[in-house]
């Protein structure tokens, strides 16, 4: 069987963060904690981004049928300078 199915790869982003896009214009950002097959997650640390700055919400449990996409994400940790090339 491959490794490549989704719910693998959904289980190799537990404990990590993640980006989900929801219906209705909205973006979280969070720990994943949990999730199961019909993508109803819980995440801890969320955040929602549709606001500046962003609303800290703490944990959250978002039903599936409002998920549009769920990706990795890696929280922004201030710009770094830009290399120069040579």
């Amino acid at each position: 069987m491959s490794e490549n199915r989704p719910m693998d790869l959904l289980g190799r982003s537990l404990k990590s963060q993640v980006l989900v896009k929801l219906k209705g214009d909205r973006e979280l950002r969070g720990r994943l904690r949990g999730y199961d097959q019909h993508l109803n997650l819980i995440l801890d640390d969320a955040e929602d981004l549709t606001e500046q700055p962003p609303q800290e919400l703490g944990t959250v449990i978002l039903r599936g049928d409002n998920v549009i996409l769920l990706s990795p994400s890696i929280k922004p940790q201030g710009k770094k300078p830009a290399k120069k090339k040579k």
